[in-house]
């Protein structure tokens, strides 16, 4: 298909379509807020009664497709639609990111490259588990931290707004945690740029260091949001960038600790880092309070293409 029988439109409220994505999909809880958000739009194409969306601010968000209508080359349509809008009315964009679950195939990569080859992509720990059955998993990894922490100095810093805006943009940071220097939240990839603060802002991030001066490991963690796994199921997404296993592990933890007061129900909380510490810190989450491993091994992949 190339687009010619789509026909666009922005979003109204009543135009979502809620789908099920293993019952993971963050679109039910989000797509309400994102209404109302200053400066997003969300882009409607509509074919034969059938509803195709994607949400746009400064990063394209939540491509959707029915699915009795995917694999006829819709979702390429409504990018080649969004880009095109991109260019008319945001000139000085040059350049659009994207996470991919899966290894780049040769055919993607004709389209996209990889950010950064050595650090290009996250790997995903996830876990699950009753919200009553947290505290004790938190117990237990807090001795187990102390048994294995590099250093009894100091700990884990909760960052303010301000000072975590500051950090991320220093060079120390960008250069040496974050991945191909960018930043990512959840699974979205933004530049360290001024302007991709506000993005940031809306998302009520918290923001863990394991150490106030030069860190080596910095986490942010996205507020949970209800997911359809469950009637009471909140998923819970934590980036943590940085290689020292020690640092990241403390890190893990603190976020943990953060979002302990607020959780009820059924917890599916995924956990992105980089490659080479995954192993560990899977190791590190063996336990004997009833938190699950949710899924096995897998990648997110960054890529970027022109515009």
């Amino acid at each position: 298909m190339d687009g010619g029988e789509l026909v666009y439109s922005l979003a109204e409220e009543q135009d979502f379509h809620s789908s099920d994505y293993g019952g993971l999909d963050y679109m039910s809880a989000f797509y309400p807020r994102w209404m109302q958000e200053p400066g997003r739009l969300v882009f409607i194409g509509r074919i034969s009664g059938f509803c195709l969306e994607v949400v746009c601010d400064r990063v394209v968000q939540g491509l959707r497709v029915v699915p009795d209508l995917r694999g006829r080359g819709i979702a390429g349509a409504i990018q080649r639609h969004v880009a095109a809008h991109v260019r008319q009315h945001y000139p000085e964009v040059r350049a659009v990111r994207l996470t991919r679950g899966e290894a780049p195939t040769p055919e993607t990569l004709t389209k996209y490259r990889v950010i950064a080859k050595e650090v290009g992509s996250s790997a995903i720990l996830s876990l699950c588990c009753e919200a009553a059955h947290l505290g004790p998993f938190i117990a237990e990894l807090r001795s187990k931290l102390a048994r294995e922490s590099e250093s009894s100095l100091g700990g884990p810093l909760t960052l303010s707004r301000e000072q975590a805006e500051t950090l991320i943009l220093t060079r120390h940071v960008v250069s040496n945690l974050l991945p191909g220097e960018t930043i990512i939240s959840d699974w979205e990839p933004l530049k360290p740029l001024e302007a991709n603060l506000e993005v940031l802002r809306r998302r009520g991030l918290t923001w863990i260091v394991d150490r106030e001066s030069e860190p080596k490991a910095l986490g942010l963690g996205t507020p949970p949001y209800a997911v359809p796994y469950r009637h009471d199921a909140l998923r819970i997404n934590i980036n943590i960038f940085g290689r020292s296993l020690a640092s990241v592990s403390a890190v893990f933890l603190a976020q943990l600790e953060a979002f302990l007061p607020s959780l009820r129900g059924y917890l599916i909380i995924y956990t992105y880092v980089d490659p080479e510490v995954w192993s560990g810190l899977r190791q590190f989450c063996e336990n004997n309070a009833n938190v699950s491993f949710f899924k096995d091994y897998w990648e997110d992949y960054v890529l970027e293409t022109d515009i």
